[in-house]
C-alpha cells in the first residue's frame, strides 16, 4: 500500500464479495481493504511513536502526513482531556462537566493551560467570567490561537463581541441551566446526544464528539458500542469504501465494521494490535473512516468521495513533546495492559 502505484488497484475490492447491510446490497471497493490495512499500520505506528521510535518507514503516505490514532482516545488532545481536565481536580458532576466543556469549545491545550495559570485548579463554583474573558482577550491581541485545527467550532452566536466570549458564556451557561444533572439522568449515550444537540452552535457533529469526552469522564458510564454519529470526513470515506450506496445507512455501515473487524484482519493477514485487548468501538470505526478518506485521497485518487478533496493538507512534523504515557478512563481497566503492551512490542522489535 504505497503511494506510488496508486493507479494500479482496481476501484472494486477484488477480495470480498458483495456484502448486505441495513438491508442493502453493497459492493466493496478497493478502498475498503485499505481502511483495514490502514489501520493496522497506522496502530504499529503508535505503538512505535509510543516507544519513541520514528514512524515505520515502509508507509510514505504515513510517514509524509499526519492522521489521529485509530482509538480517538489515544490521540495527544484526547489523552489530555482525559488525563488533564477529566480527572484531575473534583469530581464532582458540575465540575467534571464544566471542564470538559469548557476545554472542548476550544480543543486547544495551550489555551486551557493560559486558564489554568490564572485558576489553578478549575472548579465551577470558583469560576470567574470576567477573568477568564481577560485573560483570553490578553492572549487574542497578542496574536495567540485560541482554538484548535483539527474541526471547526462554530460561533454560537450569543451576543458576545467575540467567538471565545460566546464560547465561554456557552459553557457557563449550560452549567447554570443543570445539564451535569440532566446527563447524570440520561439512560443512553443518545440521551446525552440529544441534551448537547439543543444547544445553539452545537451541531450533529460538535455534539457527538462531546458526548464521547463526556463519557470518558467519571460522570457518564456508557458503552460507545451503543451510538454514533457519522461526521462529514466519516460519510466521505464510507463512500469511497462502498460507493453511493452506502448514502443514508452510514451508521449502520459503521457498525458493520465494528462487528466484523476481527474478520476483516484475518482475511487481510493482518496484525493488528488491539489496544490493551480493547476493540475498536463505533468511535473508532467511525474516526478511521475520516482517516482513510484522507489516506485514499493519495493512495486512491481515482475513487470518488463527497467533499470532491484531492489533497491531505497536514503534514507530520515530530511534536517537540514526547508523547506522555498512556493514560485511558480508570473504569476501562486498560491503562497497564497498554504499558506493557507498548513495553513488549519495543522487546520484540529490539530482538528481531
Amino acid at each position: 500500500m504505497t503511494s506510488d502505484t496508486p493507479a494500479a488497484v482496481t476501484t472494486v475490492s477484488e477480495s470480498i464479495p458483495d456484502v448486505t447491510i441495513a438491508g442493502r446490497r453493497l459492493r466493496p471497493t478497493a478502498v475498503f481493504d485499505t481502511y483495514w490495512r490502514f489501520a493496522a499500520a497506522r496502530q504499529a505506528t503508535y505503538f512505535a511513536r509510543l516507544n519513541g521510535d520514528q514512524a515505520p518507514a515502509d508507509d510514505p503516505i504515513l510517514a509524509s502526513h499526519r492522521f489521529t490514532n485509530c482509538y480517538r482516545a489515544a490521540d495527544r488532545v484526547s489523552q489530555y482531556a482525559i488525563h488533564d481536565v477529566g480527572y484531575q481536580g473534583s469530581q464532582y458532576p458540575d465540575d467534571v462537566v464544566f471542564r470538559i466543556l469548557l476545554f472542548k469549545f476550544f480543543n486547544k491545550i495551550d489555551t486551557w493551560r493560559l486558564l489554568e495559570d490564572q485558576f489553578g485548579s478549575i472548579a465551577w463554583a470558583s469560576w470567574q467570567p470576567g477573568l477568564a474573558r481577560a485573560v483570553l482577550d490578553a492572549a487574542w491581541k497578542a496574536g495567540r490561537k485560541l482554538y484548535s485545527p483539527a474541526y471547526v467550532i462554530p460561533p454560537p452566536q450569543l451576543g458576545g463581541r467575540r467567538k471565545h466570549h460566546d464560547h465561554l458564556l456557552l459553557a457557563e451557561t449550560m452549567i447554570s441551566h443543570g445539564l451535569p444533572q440532566r446527563l447524570r439522568r440520561a439512560k443512553s449515550l443518545a440521551e446525552v446526544f440529544q441534551q448537547l444537540r439543543q444547544y445553539p452552535g452545537i451541531g450533529d457533529f460538535l455534539a457527538y464528539q462531546f458526548t464521547i469526552d463526556l463519557n470518558y469522564s467519571s460522570v457518564l458510564d456508557f458503552s460507545e458500542n451503543q451510538f454514533v454519529v457519522a461526521g462529514p470526513g466519516a460519510r466521505d470515506g464510507i463512500r469511497k469504501c462502498f460507493g453511493t450506496g452506502a448514502s443514508g445507512i452510514e451508521a449502520a455501515v459503521i457498525s458493520y465494521m465494528t462487528d466484523t473487524q476481527e474478520e476483516h484482519f484475518a482475511r487481510l493477514g493482518l496484525r493488528f494490535d488491539y489496544l490493551g485487548g480493547r476493540r475498536l468501538h463505533l468511535i473508532d470505526c467511525q474516526n478511521l473512516f475520516c482517516e482513510v478518506d484522507k489516506y485514499a485521497r493519495v493512495a486512491h485518487p481515482d475513487v470518488p468521495g463527497i467533499s470532491g478533496r484531492t489533497r491531505i493538507k497536514q503534514q507530520y512534523r515530530q511534536s517537540s513533546e514526547p508523547m506522555p504515557a498512556p493514560w485511558f478512563p480508570p473504569k476501562w481497566g486498560i491503562t497497564d495492559a497498554v504499558k506493557a503492551q507498548a513495553a513488549a512490542l519495543k522487546t520484540a522489535t529490539t530482538q528481531s
